[in-house]
């Protein structure tokens, strides 16, 4: 453990609608995650990449001369001309969210990066010592102090405010496989030194099919200051509505130092089924870029509704949806994808 924090030093982790340095991903490599797929996988990887660049520097870790190529052939064809910086940096998987710095910035001295350790959610995908070791060697990449702590963080188990609200779920951050000797009261500790965040909104569980164990990023997430999106789910098939409704009372429930919350209500797509399994397609999963935010659809009738919905939310933002059906096989998607940094 550091003997200064970021927090005593006036660092604090942006909402990640403030404005970008840059977008961060890691290139989908991995053929255990899609053992048929990749191909199309890199090709909406690479559709994502071709919108963000427009408006913000995308930097991909690539860790072979062979990734390298496969990047920049999809990337040529995905009309990818903005500004695209790889790194080579070797990693395990795609889901940077998760084992990427998640990035702080102070008034006085500009960004730094917390890293975090990374366990594969809980052990569930060795090998992973790559993905481990990437947030340390991405902030030596940009040159920015680098807080580092033992304690287990996945990015997409934790939504802020920017407003020292952190928003997260008790079946993530609070399951034995990840720090079995810190406590409820430790980890909020721990969540406050390094992000600078004054309150923590527990949530219950996570969606069918995430094996994350519950994150945040499928649930609800913060659209502003004060404002939330939350899934819901109602009809025939709906096997998350009671979950979704106590994590959607809990919100309800909670006050800030701004006030109560807002509630937008987000629909979920009708379940998606790959190989008699249960995909933990969600709207929520969605990624806030400097002048985009991209939405995974999944060729469902929802699909309109949560592009509306989210247009309503970002009325300054080019709100665009990108077809993940092969994407979530993988058990992840757009927001999965990404890790921010922000302008320090």
């Amino acid at each position: 453990m550091p003997t200064t924090y970021p927090r005593d030093a006036g660092y604090r982790m942006p909402a990640e609608w403030e404005p970008h340095e840059s977008t961060w991903i890691s290139w989908p490599h991995n053929r255990e995650t899609w053992p048929s797929e990749l191909d199309v996988v890199e090709r909406i990887v690479a559709r994502a990449v071709a919108i963000l660049s427009r408006s913000e520097p995308v930097r991909i870790n690539v860790g072979s001369l062979d990734q390298r190529r496969r990047a920049t052939r999809a990337l040529d064809e995905a009309g990818a001309f903005g500004d695209v910086r790889f790194h080579d940096i070797p990693t395990n998987d795609a889901w940077v969210r998760d084992y990427g710095p998640l990035f702080v910035v102070s008034r006085e001295r500009g960004l730094a990066a917390t890293c975090w350790g990374f366990n594969s959610w809980g052990g569930k995908y060795p090998p992973f010592d790559l993905d481990d070791a990437a947030s340390g060697i991405m902030a030596a990449a940009l040159g920015v102090p680098c807080f580092e702590t033992d304690m287990v963080l996945e990015g997409g188990s934790i939504d802020l405010n920017g407003r020292g609200v952190l928003m997260t779920t008790e079946s993530c951050l609070l399951n034995p496989n990840r720090n079995p000797g810190l406590d409820r009261a430790e980890i909020e500790g721990r969540l406050s030194a390094f992000l600078g965040i004054d309150q923590v909104i527990w949530l219950g569980e996570g969606i069918v099919g995430d094996d994350t164990d519950g994150h945040i990023d499928d649930l609800a997430r913060f659209v502003a200051p004060r404002t939330v999106v939350a899934a819901v789910e109602a009809g025939p098939g709906a096997r998350n509505s009671e979950t979704l409704r106590e994590n959607l009372e809990a919100i309800r429930t909670t006050e800030t130092a701004d006030g109560w919350l807002e509630i937008v209500e987000l629909p979920m797509p009708a379940p998606v089924v790959v190989r008699g399994e249960v995909m933990p397609a969600t709207y929520a999963n969605f990624y806030i870029g400097n002048r985009t935010v991209l939405v995974p659809v999944y060729g469902d009738r929802n699909d309109y509704t949560a592009i509306a919905t989210l247009r309503r939310c970002f009325p300054t933002r080019d709100v665009v949806g990108i077809d993940c059906r092969d994407l979530i096989w993988g058990l992840g998607a757009l927001h999965c994808l990404t890790q921010q940094v922000p302008w320090g």
